[in-house]
């Protein structure tokens, strides 16, 4: 039985709450000024923090304490350190410090770091992030920390993340200021990650070594049913599933992860959790331990939690949409359109800004949802195309037009608005549908993008977006700062119209899966940037490189690092994929199609001999099972062949684009042949579930 939720909840945080009760009221103003304004801790905060946290978190049963972080590895990381020390006496105290708090010293060399340390320097540093609650998770308490090298340099996600929420804030406090906001000292981005997933049998998942190895299915053909009857999606919850749910839910509600929504996706065994919109840095914590609860309490229940963009070929993979917005420190959320001219006019300024970001860094946004696991989802019509674009809806993108052509705006209701240079439109909230085509569409108060896998961290894109959008308020501070205050108006209109005419290419409210808009959006100069090989390198590019380095996100030297590590990320992911199928083959699918073979070749020199029968169609079987056995061995060896060929090259991108452009189609080529013999085979003539198995009987 579920307790109160509200006693339930954050109940394993140590929270604002928490802290009132805990610390003295001046130790307590200070922290909630580091944490509102970003000023320095002091060491003296930092030891009254330390005790009550320890005191906390021994209340709730904690042994231990642990620096949880994010490095590159796409993964959470914690080392675990008791309270415990000794006195001059022999005894046990239990203790904790405010430097044991505010930094720690994990073993760096062992992590990704792409270059930016030599293997051999051991010395890493982990930094306390205080914006984001420390919790008690199995007997630990978690504080959640930033990663960086013996030098300075950021090794991990969360670094540029909280760097790209401080140039967002300080660009956007700029403008407002301008526009005689000057009560607003901040602004704070905010997320809600909606986390798709599947849930099998976890003795299917043990029986299957591409699952184990890969997340994903390398073999296995279609069952007879898939989504096509559409009864999945928002259908009736089984037991075992719901069961599920509520466990994690209660867990989630614990660590004060808001875990509102729930619900059957589209394929089935697929499922979708939403949680409600958060501070980005805490939404990007959160969604981290929410995939991690996932995977644990689903094993409880006896399931596995498969995470990967697509574990199953044929049916819809698995998403994570990135619900974005900005708001003031005052509480108005930038990207509402308010009801007066004078909200009109913040809030058309933002939406231009946030078009010109995507527009003119949309290999960015494209770069940042880029994964070997991704690219199986986007553009194959179950998720956004790998063209960056944005729907706004029919009713904002006429207002939208009328203030480029200068022109009155009819609303849907026939009333009249002047939108002349004077006056800036007084218009509802966009009402039209959503458009599940669009990688990045507005919702009504905020923006969804669309084109993240599943399994990623939602922490790149983040950087991406904010870093982007403090980029275009940044020109716009510059265009608009000598502007005299009473022709502020005609100024931002101006700027509103001018920014719409060179960015309204990037904007599209039609079907994003068919082939004509592919043709339109080269005809308007927008990049279709496949494959993860083809956008890594947009990283590089000098004009990415000049956009992360002006707004201090990233060093170059750092810029450099990610690129290696998500090339090197894609050849090792491809190349596991490559030994784990050619094993599964030869281990796995040659020696069960072998066995079936000889049994119904034994079952026709039989019956030819007892019976005398003339067994053609038998012999035809035998004849076409021998024939894919022939052809499945040829294309792996051919597969095998070529991953050695890859295993000598050393030129990084070189060796990218070769998984990419010989690999996988390798392992395809296996599959397929592989597929159409599996139809063949009886139930049980192969050492791992089937598809029909994995699918239907959870």
């Amino acid at each position: 039985m579920t307790k109160n939720i509200p006693e339930l909840y954050g109940s394993h945080v140590f929270n604002d709450k928490v802290m009132r009760e805990k610390l003295p009221k001046d130790i307590y103003k200070a922290l909630r000024k580091t944490i509102e304004n970003g000023t320095h801790l002091e060491l003296d905060v930092a030891n009254s923090v330390a005790v009550a946290m320890k005191e906390w978190a021994v209340e709730q049963g904690a042994t231990h304490f642990t620096h949880w972080f994010q490095p590159m590895t796409g993964f959470t990381a914690e080392k675990h350190d008791s309270f415990i020390s000794l006195a001059d006496n022999g005894e046990v105290l239990m203790e904790f410090s405010g430097k044991e708090l505010v930094k720690g010293e994990p073993d760096a060399s062992s992590f990704p770091s792409g270059g930016l340390r030599a293997t051999f320097e051991a010395r890493g540093y982990t930094d306390w992030d205080p914006t984001s609650p420390a919790f008690v998770k199995d007997g630990t308490l978690y504080i959640p920390t930033a990663f960086c090298s013996y030098s300075g340099e950021a090794l991990d996600k969360k670094t540029p993340l909280l760097r790209s929420m401080e140039a967002l804030s300080r660009e956007a406090t700029k403008v407002l200021h301008l526009l005689g906001k000057t009560d607003v000292t901040g602004v704070t981005t905010t997320v809600g990650p909606e986390q798709e997933y599947f849930l099998i049998k976890k003795e299917d998942y043990a029986r299957r070594r591409d699952l184990v190895f890969t997340g994903r299915t390398l073999l296995g053909t279609q069952p007879p049913k898939g989504q096509e009857m559409e009864d999945h999606y928002f259908g009736a919850l089984k037991p075992c599933v719901s069961a599920f749910m509520h466990d994690l839910d209660e867990e989630l509600w614990k660590l004060g992860i808001p875990a509102k929504t729930k619900h059957n996706e589209v394929a089935p065994a697929q499922h979708e959790l939403a949680p409600v919109y958060n501070t980005t840095n805490v939404a990007v914590d959160h969604n981290q331990l929410t995939m991690e609860m996932m995977k644990r309490i689903a094993e409880k229940h006896g399931l596995v939690c498969l995470l990967h963009e697509k574990p199953f070929d044929g049916i819809n993979g698995s998403g994570k949409h990135n619900n974005w917005s900005i708001s003031t420190n005052t509480g108005v959320n930038l990207l509402d359109p308010g009801k007066t001219p004078a909200e009109n006019t913040q809030f058309l300024i933002f939406l231009v800004a946030v078009i010109k970001a995507v527009d003119e860094y949309a290999d960015l946004m494209r770069l940042s949802a880029a994964s070997a696991g991704n690219d199986h989802r986007l553009g194959a019509n179950e998720a956004p195309p790998a063209i960056v674009s944005i729907f706004l809806g029919d009713e904002l993108t006429a207002v939208l037009k009328s203030i480029e052509d200068d022109s009155f705006f009819a609303r849907q209701d026939k009333e009249q608005i002047n939108i002349g240079a004077a006056v800036l439109p007084h218009f509802a909230k966009d009402t039209t549908d959503r458009n599940r085509t669009s990688p990045f569409a507005f919702t009504g108060n905020k923006f969804e993008f669309r084109m993240l896998g599943s399994a990623i961290s939602v922490a790149g894109p983040n950087i991406v977006l904010n870093t982007a959008v403090a980029e275009a308020l940044s020109q716009f501070y510059e265009t608009l700062k000598d502007v005299p205050a009473g022709q502020m108006e005609t100024a931002v209109h101006t700027l509103v119209k001018d920014t719409l005419a060179a960015h309204k290419r990037v904007i599209f409210n039609g079907n994003g899966y068919s082939n004509e808009w592919i043709g339109e959006a080269a005809r308007r100069g927008l990049p279709n940037l496949k494959s993860t090989p083809d956008v890594l390198p947009c990283f590089i590019a000098d004009k990415n490189k000049a956009l992360f380095t002006k707004h201090h996100i990233f060093t170059e030297s750092e810029i450099y690092s990610r690129y290696e590590i998500m090339l090197e990320n894609y050849s090792k992911t491809i190349h596991i994929e490559s030994r784990t199928l050619t094993d599964m083959v030869y281990k796995d699918f040659l020696p069960g199609l072998l066995d079936y073979t000889d049994k119904v070749t034994c079952a026709v020199a039989n019956r030819k001999n007892v019976a005398g029968l003339p067994c053609t169609k038998e012999l035809q079987l035998i004849h076409t099972l021998s024939d894919g056995y022939e052809k499945i061995t040829e294309l792996t060896e051919k597969l095998a062949t070529d991953t050695a060929t890859a295993e000598s090259m050393e030129d990084a991108l070189a060796l990218a684009n070769f998984y990419h452009d010989t690999i996988l189609p390798d392992m395809e080529a296996v599959r397929h042949a592989a597929d159409a013999v599996e139809v063949l085979l009886p139930a049980g003539a192969l050492p791992y579930p089937c598809y029909s198995d994995m699918l239907f009987y959870v």
